[in-house]
């Protein structure tokens, strides 16, 4: 979700609104829907890897970075008057209406798809309303799994939920353990994730080449996606307790062109003992990826196009996250089916996905999500 999940709660009503982060989100969002699109055309269509925004998974690293800032500034000086149960009550207000959502568009999609795997195998309708089921739980699916739908991901009627249940577990270590800690000792421990991310993703422990772990459900993408999530939570957790506002002119798109740039540099090969493509990802982890997030919480919002466009990106980033694959399945399938087919009518059917997936982001968000969660609130939180 990461944080494109947590815009800002009730509880942070009375607290100045850091708009250019939720801008920012929704340009993480859009930059993630533009990578899984490039990753079908090139991956499906022309069979090698992808070289166009070439490190947009990055983006979820940021999610998780922005999702430890803004709880941390929501939350920690709330827990006198706020039980346990009601900010696990709020927290699912915000993020479970677009998982069930997302789980119907999955199977919608899957259905379209004609039932079956990328390599023709048909799936019988009973697997996809188990698999369904077990995305509107939250239950991840091993690779080996009759209720696995696609080529192993742990949510295979919607794969990027996997960010969403590792930032589930977020949460929960939020509300448990780091919420306790001091400035210090969450400082120390940041460094001590960070060595840990360091550790795992250039000592070869993933031997994967990126640090685009998380999406399948056996212990090396578990223990990737997990010290994904640890290193840049408490690092936005930290960076919400020590920050000191400054203003920032242009912050918006200073960080907009650096989050592109970023994620735009062609993969670095190597054969040398540490991967420097890796590298090369773990350095802007560590550096660059708070440095903009501070300069995002340092944007001066006034009303104008800029915020207007933050607040609209803000808006959808949640919702395209969340729908837009089920609809890149379409897209991958397409491309499969239509190999011969030229860059031009590639490129139009691109276009097609692209818009669907705004439509229908949209749609939900304002017909869908936002009544749902003003219904929960009023019922289920005081």
């Amino acid at each position: 979700m990461s944080a494109h999940t947590i815009s800002s709660t009730n509880f942070a009503n009375t607290k100045p609104h850091y708009e250019f982060l939720d801008g920012l989100r929704g340009v993480a969002a859009v930059l993630v829907v533009f990578y899984h699109i490039f990753e079908g055309y090139f991956c499906h269509k022309q069979g090698r890897p992808i070289t166009l925004l070439t490190h947009g998974h990055l983006a979820v690293d940021f999610f998780f970075m922005l999702s430890g800032f803004v709880i941390s500034y929501a939350y920690d000086d709330r827990w006198k008057k706020m039980t346990l149960g009601n900010f696990f009550k709020r927290r699912l207000i915000r993020l479970h209406p677009m998982v069930v959502m997302s789980a119907i568009i999955g199977v919608i999609s899957y259905l379209l798809s004609g039932s079956q795997r990328f390599d023709g195998t048909a799936m019988p309708f009973s697997a996809v309303m188990g698999a369904m089921l077990l995305m509107i739980f939250m239950i991840p699916t091993r690779p080996d799994s009759s209720l696995e739908l696609r080529s192993g991901e742990m949510f295979s009627l919607n794969g990027p939920m996997w960010s969403l249940f590792i930032e589930y577990i977020g949460n929960v270590l939020y509300a448990l353990i780091l919420r306790r800690l001091s400035v210090r000792v969450l400082a120390v421990l940041a460094v001590v994730f960070g060595v840990v991310h360091s550790w795992f993703f250039l000592g070869h422990m993933a031997d994967y080449g990126s640090v685009a772990l998380g999406w399948v459900f056996d212990e090396v993408h578990f223990w990737g996606g997990l010290i994904r999530l640890l290193f840049p939570f408490t690092v936005g957790m930290l960076l919400a307790r020590t920050f000191k506002p400054r203003k920032v002119k242009g912050a918006f798109w200073i960080c907009t062109i650096i989050l592109i740039t970023i994620y735009s540099l062609p993969r670095i090969v190597s054969e040398s003992s540490i991967s420097l493509n890796c590298l090369y990802e773990v350095l802007c982890i560590i550096f660059i990826l708070p440095a903009v997030l501070w300069l995002g919480a340092c944007g001066t919002a006034k009303k104008s196009f800029t915020s207007r466009l933050s607040n609209f990106l803000g808006e959808l980033s949640y919702p395209l996250y969340m729908v837009h694959y089920p609809i890149m399945y379409l897209l991958y399938g397409w491309i499969i089916n239509n190999k011969e087919t030229s860059f031009g009518e590639t490129f139009a059917i691109i276009a097609l996905a692209m818009l669907t997936s705004v439509v229908i982001a949209y749609a939900c968000l304002k017909l869908y999500d936002e009544p749902v969660r003003k219904w929960l609130a009023r019922k289920f939180v005081k």
